[in-house]
């Protein structure tokens, strides 16, 4: 990740000559990150229009748009790492930047504790220095002297910024935060080059979060989290991060941790103050309300239009039509904000026909050495069927996937595919293959066979590569467009066997529902390999779980299957440990899904009074966190109002102030203390 600090602000306003600046020790600045007339050009392209907007503390901002419409590029020039081509970013002396990208090359040369230990480098080299100057004054007899005095001072400083630095507690905070973000103890001291990508990326993330700043920009940081990652993430993000800038299409993440939405279509930027739903809803209004507006104006003028040339050259209505002509010249204008109608066209070609099973899978198994993975996974995939892999990370979705595909074959047991299954295979980092060097034409044209060829251009039209955007360079689209683009190319050869291994990550919104609704239409065989529990909605007709070692199959759609296990969410389906050692797969109608397994019945009729106690339980729950939250933000609310005035000569000479100051911040700490247990409280009731 990238930190940067802000030395010097050229819009800051410094304090007149002669005069000191009143500094308060609690004193924080409100306003963090100011945006005036912010401009990106592409050569005769505009990307980005004269933004202005202003970040304050502790806001929690979206960034939404679709893909390419400059997200990233927003985030990399208030990063620092991209130049305007008009503009300015202003940002207060002493604020901190970090920045988390979505694609970034990572060093592999120390542990993953050795690696994460780099966000508390600051901490390191004060330790350095107390080092340096306790041997300096052991060596010294001067002790009489200026220069001995000024030492102990500076001794007594350096002491006092370690302690509150936390040089002596970090690594209990390292600890956390990476078991948060999944890590295991027996991880931390592995070498970095041991893992994926994806889990390097959490390394950098948890450096991130560890180095605190006072602005933190997240490019797409969920793509390599599982459930219950987010939602860890969720947490520190309420509870310890700052102002938050984030791009993101995971809907449930940014409704959970931002109350602010920047759109950007078309290369203007629209601010909505509340949360992405609220935002969609209000979008939507605002739509209506401007249409309706400039249709009744446009019948307004047209007939004011019609007067004037009925009446033009007629004496006695020469007064009126005057009149009129006039007030046509005062009418202001309503316009109508652009609406960018580029929308993805997908359908893919149809399937030719398969065996009646494609995947028959019978007492699968796969260890890395020591390690199981899985074992006893025995099932069928039907022809037609739409299925979903769920389970946290690491537990064999992608794993079995790859065996699928031929990739692995070191497993135990039997796995076999059907007569005339052609298999399309969509991987994680199918994007990042790429050749960035290529055009987006190109990289069609090279795997493009037959009369194909010649509809290349209206193939890339459909998928919003239309005209000049063929000829970019693939190392200059978004995350978004190439993950557009790699479809292309799975496209472009009839299969009746799809997989896709996280086919959501770094599609927009619109995206996303486009891909779902073609692949409803899919007529072949369909694996999807998933954590969001929307886009598998209405899609899969049944659900493969992977959990304990073990593969177990559900019939039914993703919430015929999490109503059947009643938990409400996939998160906590990752974190309810199995206590019953289950057969390896257990295919059972949706009204026998319990049938085979212990007191059967008494459970089913134990479950309706114990469910509707529960649900009672976690609402009540689930309100004190909400209500926690609300009280943490208006307290915080009013003490940065207070600091504003305290920051004044006038409200420095006020004694009162310093009183409510102590006051709210006494409220402010029993509320965290409140949301804290309410939190815990929540994670315990939905868990059990």
């Amino acid at each position: 990740p990238f930190v940067y600090q802000l030395s010097k602000s050229p819009r800051c306003k410094q304090p007149e000559k002669g005069k000191k600046k009143l500094s308060l020790p609690f004193e924080k600045k409100k306003k963090m990150v100011s945006i005036e007339g912010l401009t990106v050009e592409f050569g005769g392209f505009t990307l980005l229009d004269g933004l202005s907007f202003v970040v304050n503390r502790k806001d929690r901002i979206a960034l939404v748009g679709k893909n390419g419409a400059g997200k990233s590029t927003l985030l990399k020039i208030l990063a620092g790492m991209q130049q305007p081509t008009r503009g300015t970013v202003s940002i207060p002396r002493d604020t901190t930047v970090g920045y988390l990208p979505q694609q970034m090359q990572l060093a592999d040369t120390r542990s993953v504790r050795e690696e994460t230990e780099q966000a508390f480098a600051h901490i390191h080299a004060t330790e350095t220095e107390i080092e340096r100057i306790n041997r300096e004054l052991s060596e010294r007899t001067d002790y009489e002297s200026e220069g001995f005095r000024k030492l102990i001072d500076r001794m007594t400083w350096l002491t006092e910024q370690f302690q509150m630095m936390g040089g002596t507690n970090y690594h209990a905070e390292l600890e956390r935060t990476l078991f948060g973000l999944g890590f295991t103890r027996d991880d931390l001291e592995r070498p970095t080059a041991e893992f994926s990508g994806g889990w390097r990326m959490r390394i950098e993330l948890a450096k991130l979060l560890l180095q605190r700043p006072d602005v933190l920009l997240l490019d797409e940081p969920t793509n390599h989290l599982d459930i219950e990652s987010i939602q860890w993430l969720e947490t520190f993000m309420a509870a310890s991060a700052n102002a938050v800038i984030l791009v993101s299409h995971d809907r449930a993440f940014i409704n959970n941790t931002t109350h602010r939405t920047l759109e950007i279509e078309l290369g203007h930027i629209y601010d909505y103050k509340v949360k992405y739903d609220e935002y969609v809803a209000l979008r939507r209004e605002r739509r209506e309300q401007q249409l309706r507006a400039y249709e009744n104006q446009q019948k307004m003028l047209a007939d004011t239009e019609a007067f004037i040339e009925r009446f033009r050259y007629k004496a006695t209505k020469a007064v009126q039509v005057q009149s009129r002509i006039k007030q046509l010249a005062k009418v202001e204008r309503i316009e109508v904000d652009e609406e960018d109608h580029a929308m993805l066209h997908l359908k893919f070609p149809p399937a030719p026909r398969s065996g009646s099973y494609p995947i028959t899978v019978e007492s699968l198994s796969k260890r890395y050495g020591d390690h199981l993975v899985f074992a006893d996974a025995t099932f069928t995939i039907h022809r037609g069927d739409k299925v979903a892999f769920v389970g946290k990370n690491g537990e064999g979705k992608s794993t079995l996937v790859k065996c699928i595909m031929g990739e692995i074959t070191d497993y135990g047991g039997t796995l076999q595919l059907g007569h005339n299954v052609r298999t399309g295979y969509f991987a994680q980092n199918q994007a990042q293959l790429l050749n960035e060097q290529k055009t987006v034409f190109e990289t069609v044209d090279d795997v493009a066979q037959g009369d194909i060829r010649t509809r290349i251009r209206d193939i890339l039209g459909a998928f919003m590569f239309g005209g000049e955007a063929s000829d970019k360079k693939v190392g200059v689209l978004s995350g978004g467009e190439r993950s557009r683009l790699a479809m292309i190319r799975l496209l472009l050869e009839p299969v009746n066997l799809l997989i896709l291994d996280e086919p959501t990550n770094h599609l927009d919104m619109r995206s996303k529902d486009v891909l779902k609704e073609a692949l409803r239409e899919f007529d072949g065989t369909l694996i999807v390999v998933s954590h969001d529990r929307e886009f598998l909605d209405g899609l899969v007709d049944k659900v493969y779980e992977f959990g304990n070692k073990r593969v177990r199959e559900h019939l039914g759609g993703i919430y015929e299957f999490l109503e059947r296990r009643k938990i409400e969410t996939l998160q906590e389906l990752e974190r309810k440990a199995q206590t019953v050692a289950a057969p390896a797969v257990t295919t059972a109608p949706p009204e026998s899904v319990n049938a085979g397994m212990p007191d059967a019945k008494p459970q089913a009729v134990r479950s309706y009074e114990e469910q509707k106690e529960r649900a009672r339980r976690l609402r009540k729950l689930e309100k004190a966190v909400a209500d926690a939250e609300q009280e943490i933000m208006t307290l915080e609310d009013k003490i940065a109002t207070l600091e504003a005035r305290m920051a004044t000569p006038e409200g420095a000479a006020e004694p009162t102030l310093y009183t409510e100051h102590g006051q709210l911040k006494t409220a402010l700490s029993e509320a965290m203390d409140r949301w804290t247990e309410a939190s815990e409280a929540l994670s315990e009731a939905s868990a059990s």
